[in-house]
C-alpha cells in the first residue's frame, strides 16, 4: 500500500523537453511585455 503511489506512472502531455521550450517562450514573451509597459 506503500509503494502504490511510486508504481503509478503519469503520463507527460509533452516531451521535457518541450515543456522547456514552451516555459522559455513564455517567460521570453512577458519579459517583453513588461520592458515595453516599463518604457512607456
Amino acid at each position: 500500500m506503500i509503494n502504490l503511489a511510486s508504481e503509478i506512472q503519469r503520463e507527460l502531455p509533452a516531451s521535457p523537453l518541450a515543456f522547456g521550450v514552451m516555459s522559455f517562450v513564455v517567460f521570453v514573451a512577458l519579459l517583453y511585455l513588461v520592458l515595453r509597459l516599463d518604457r512607456d
